[in-house]
């Protein structure tokens, strides 16, 4: 099972029967590197990088934070040199940390974050800070009223660029992409606008869909308010391989990415399952209790009403923000029910409240375990969920509450998504 940078081993008994859910071997790149750089020179749906660079003076691009395992020490190294050589001076090069409302990544944190110290001393790198009003830029609102304030560095930009990771994501259907920009790089009051039950609660605000999704559909408009942007997509394996990139037009080359990871990672299972093991998608994801919620909604699918669902992640840092524990222990003070109840009254969400909301989900499916060394005890109390002392144990207790020895084991958690086949 994938949990923290080590992983879990389990031995499960053989009268179990036992599906496993994972992705087919995924090919990997032979040169990474290389694959990178003739991206550049074989867009999506747009000029090549050369072409793109050639009038332009300054240039801000785009990663995720640290809770994304992009490989960003293969991508920036070959995109700031491709962009050194079409005579863009380094000074004006801004590598731009998308957090969102997550914490900025600084420090030994950063150096892991951009993988290549050439990179550091050769352009700047920042962080995005969604609370401070003076960095952002008021583009209007979207159709549906939401006000769009994007971070100025990538707003002003003449060339702008966003990389990212292609994956599924629980609430926008897919990572990277557009996603990048919002929330990534948007006004705390954008992010909090477009996180509320108004959105999280629509049917097809969920893994692995785009179309009608409404997330999707907001993202797209703040995009084109800042057209043209280009992307550098990515897909890795379950060893955090480099198995696919592309380059081009953000929009068309983000489609692409989803088309190629669908093959994997979205699965059809013929049943569904009163105990269910999944992770948290491991380091770097499991580091906080907050991120722990996408695994259990990424397995909900398959799970049966009223079953169980245990869940590994190593929260190495806890639960998440101070904004996060505040909504848990309302949860935990409130119930479910109620709470979902305050959330349907707002038009602007408390910040990461929407976790919280998100768990609501698989609770309604059935009874979730979680197994965990980091968290202390005032931790648990605000994680809505059992604690698991023993594994193995709790999986049996499952099993013969059940009385049913069929168990579906996701090891990779978040990063496979499957589907009950009725439900296609």
């Amino acid at each position: 099972m994938s949990y923290g940078t080590t992983g879990i081993e389990l031995d499960l008994p053989d009268q179990w029967n036992v599906t496993i859910i994972e992705k087919e071997n995924m090919p990997v790149l032979n040169d990474p590197a290389g694959s990178v750089l003739r991206s550049f020179s074989e867009p999506v749906g747009s000029d090549t990088l050369q072409i793109a660079a050639r009038s332009c003076r300054t240039v801000c691009i785009l990663i995720c934070d640290i809770t994304r395992p992009v490989p960003n020490g293969i991508i920036l190294p070959a995109l700031v040199r491709e962009l050194l050589k079409a005579g863009i001076a380094a000074a004006n090069i801004t590598v731009l940390v998308a957090t969102g409302l997550h914490r900025p990544n600084e420090g030994k944190e950063l150096e892991e974050l951009v993988g290549d110290q050439w990179v550091l001393d050769t352009v700047r790198v920042v962080n995005h800070f969604a609370r401070n009003d003076e960095d952002h830029v008021d583009l209007g609102k979207t159709n549906c009223g939401i006000p769009i304030r994007i971070d100025r560095r990538f707003v002003d930009a003449d060339l702008k660029l966003v990389t990212g990771l292609v994956e599924p994501h629980f609430m926008a259907g897919y990572s990277g992409g557009r996603k990048v920009i919002t929330p990534g790089i948007a006004h705390r009051e954008t992010i909090g606008r477009f996180h509320t039950a108004r959105f999280l609660e629509h049917p097809l605000a969920v893994n692995c869909v785009l179309k009608g999704n409404p997330l999707h559909a907001v993202q797209l408009e703040i995009l084109g308010k800042l057209s043209p942007v280009l992307a550098v997509n990515t897909v890795i394996d379950n060893k955090r391989q480099l198995s696919f990139v592309n380059f081009g037009d953000i929009q068309t080359s983000h489609l692409a990415a989803v088309n190629y990871l669908e093959k994997y990672s979205v699965l059809r299972v013929e049943d569904k399952f009163s105990t269910v093991l999944t992770s948290a998608g491991g380091y770097p994801l499991d580091k906080t209790y907050y991120q722990t919620v996408k695994g259990m909604v990424g397995a909900m699918n398959i799970l049966k009403l009223g079953g169980h669902m245990v869940i590994v992640s190593e929260c190495s840092e806890g639960m998440g923000s101070a904004a996060y524990v505040d909504a848990q222990q309302r949860l935990v003070c409130m119930g479910p029910e109620d709470f979902l109840d305050s959330l349907r009254q707002k038009d602007i969400a408390d910040v990461d409240e929407w976790q919280t909301e998100m768990q609501l989900k698989p609770m309604r499916m059935g009874y979730i375990h979680l197994f965990s060394r980091r968290l202390s005890d005032k931790d648990w109390r605000m994680t809505g969920v059992a604690a698991v002392e023993d594994l193995t144990d709790t999986l049996w207790q499952c099993v013969n509450q059940a009385g049913d020895n069929k168990i579906a084991v996701i090891p990779e958690g978040p990063y496979v998504i499957p589907f009950y086949r009725a439900c296609l």
